[in-house]
């Protein structure tokens, strides 16, 4: 027997939210020909032109080799072009195309009924509560490290 059990683990929660909303992601955004993490990375390119593959990683939550991955797809399907930085010649600078922005704006809009079927099921007031409690959640998972970790009390 574990000293916590399943039911009382936050994390079980916000896995099965993720593992869901993924889920739903995926399906909705298959007919734009895109996967989530590719949806993501051209999300963010369309809100920051130019921004560099470390910079796009951590914005998606990805790891950079990770990323790479998902912009060597996109380039080799000619959603995305990267040019090397005007002063940083070892940075390159990494923009949607036309038929990139086509696409994100498709996926976008798949991605967005999906949000908006979710949030339906909610009052205004919850979803603020609800957006209020992940954020801190979030937050406290970021600041948890083992050795601040308080020990199971015995």
């Amino acid at each position: 027997m574990t000293s916590l059990h399943s039911s009382e683990r936050l994390g079980s929660y916000v896995k099965r939210a993720e593992q869901a909303l993924q889920t739903a992601k995926n399906a909705a955004l298959k007919p734009a020909g895109v996967t989530v993490p590719q949806y993501s990375a051209l999300l963010f390119l369309g809100e920051n032109p130019g921004i560099s593959a470390a910079a796009l990683a951590r914005l998606c939550g990805v790891t950079p080799p990770t990323m790479n991955t998902v912009l060597t797809n996109l380039q080799d399907r000619g959603l995305i072009e990267r040019t090397p930085h005007a002063w940083h010649k070892n940075i390159l600078e990494t923009r949607l195309t036309e038929a990139g922005a086509a696409v994100m704006k498709d996926a976008d809009a798949r991605a967005v009924r999906v949000e908006r079927a979710v949030a339906a099921g909610f009052t205004d007031a919850e979803r603020a509560t609800l957006q209020e409690l992940l954020a801190r959640c979030a937050d406290l998972f970021d600041s948890v490290r083992p050795e601040t970790a308080t020990a199971p009390k015995k």
